[in-house]
């Protein structure tokens, strides 16, 4: 037992001493700035939402980051995120995903709860004969998980029948709070929201948390009974409405928290007329100097950049050549005095920034919540300030 602490300590500090060539990085203050711009523009409490690896930039980071706010509950959306926080996170973590009704007795209760999305997983966990926390969510128009408000009734004698089972929490979820131009959608999903917690209050249950809106339903909806509101993209300084959304500007003051450095590993000189990477898609133009990146689309650096994408390095933007690979990409570093070893910008987190998140996806047509979720994460991640 012993031997194997000491191995898994050295272990610990052997990597966080092994110089890295590709980091993420998450600032601190930007993110605890995103969660107060909330916390002060709405009487909600906030449920802040860490699933896809908090959104890519790093679930163990931004739990940590999390200890520092009032919020009472995170969320996530598979227990093996839970479990991967656990000891990381001060807070009562929210399971949002389905589980396997035979899995419910190999969980830790004590810190999590969960929203069930069927009467079998309610007898499972009453089987269990230990106090559990769930959640119920109402399908009221995404038809994705949830019940359907006329399976409400039937749901609730069961849970009302289980005296180990807590309703903590009610909850729904937004289809088309992006919509620009038209909220009608999400005006009905609230009008039926609040009519089925209604039919719960009036059956003697008192949930705690009773939430409906994301961070784009968050300024554009009113529930008559949500205490809570999840906030997902906006934790993370990125604005899910487009810049013609009249409720846009409410999310302006957002501050993207990740940027994403590497390292120059090879410097080439090429003569007018070689070709770069795969098919070819870029051929010098005269005699010229590139720079190899250790980072591709496995890295999360879109192919769609090839030939097209922005690094920086100080004030300067040097393009990419070629295709990008799966693990490297290659750039141009012509003008620029730079060697091996050499840091550079592959995201920014300054929005004016040609290549911020925002500018690579309007450039790009690209969604930003897929930009971030599909980086790595074998890419280490740290905390900045």
């Amino acid at each position: 037992m012993i031997r194997r602490h000491i191995k898994k300590l050295y272990s610990s500090i052997s990597s966080n001493d092994y110089k890295t060539l590709n980091t993420i990085e998450i600032s601190r203050s930007r993110l605890l700035s995103n969660y107060s711009l909330f916390r002060k523009n709405t009487s909600l409490g906030i449920i802040p939402v860490l699933k896809a690896n908090a959104y890519g930039h790093g679930i163990s980071q931004v739990a940590e980051i999390l200890n520092d706010t009032d919020c009472e509950l995170i969320a996530v959306d598979g227990y093996f995120e839970a479990s991967k926080i656990r000891d990381v996170t001060k807070k009562k973590i929210l399971v949002l995903g389905y589980i396997l009704p035979e899995n419910f007795h190999l969980l830790d209760v004590s810190k999590c709860s969960f929203v069930i999305q069927d009467i079998e997983g309610l007898k499972r966990i009453n089987d269990m004969n230990k106090p559990v926390n769930v959640h119920i969510e109402i399908n009221t128009g995404m038809n994705r998980l949830g019940i359907d408000p006329d399976e409400l009734d039937s749901f609730l004698d069961h849970i009302g029948r289980y005296s180990n089972i807590n309703l903590e929490g009610v909850m729904t979820h937004l289809a088309d709070a992006d919509n620009e131009v038209d909220s009608s959608y999400s005006v009905s999903q609230v009008e039926l929201f609040d009519k089925s917690v209604e039919q719960i209050l009036s059956l003697g249950f008192n949930p705690k948390y009773i939430h409906i809106a994301q961070t784009a339903g968050s300024v554009k909806i009113s529930s008559k009974y949500a205490n809570s509101m999840r906030l997902g993209i906006g934790l993370y300084g990125l604005n899910p409405l487009s810049s013609k959304d009249k409720s846009y500007n409410n999310l302006s003051a957002l501050k993207p928290v990740l940027s994403f450095t590497t390292t120059i590993v090879k410097k080439s000189n090429l003569i007018k007329g070689d070709r770069v990477s795969y098919n070819g898609i870029f051929t010098a133009p005269n005699d010229m100097t590139i720079g190899v990146l250790p980072l591709g689309y496995y890295e999360g650096i879109p192919r769609q950049l090839s030939n097209v994408g922005l690094v920086k390095h100080g004030d300067n933007f040097l393009p990419i050549v070629g295709r990008v690979c799966m693990n490297h990409i290659m750039i141009s570093l012509e003008g620029q005095d730079l060697s091996v070893g050499d840091k550079l910008t592959v995201i920014s987190n300054d929005v004016s920034d040609k290549n911020s998140v925002q500018q690579i996806c309007k450039d790009h047509d690209l969604f930003n919540y897929s930009l971030v979720t599909c980086l790595s994460e074998s890419t280490r991640r740290v905390i900045t300030t």
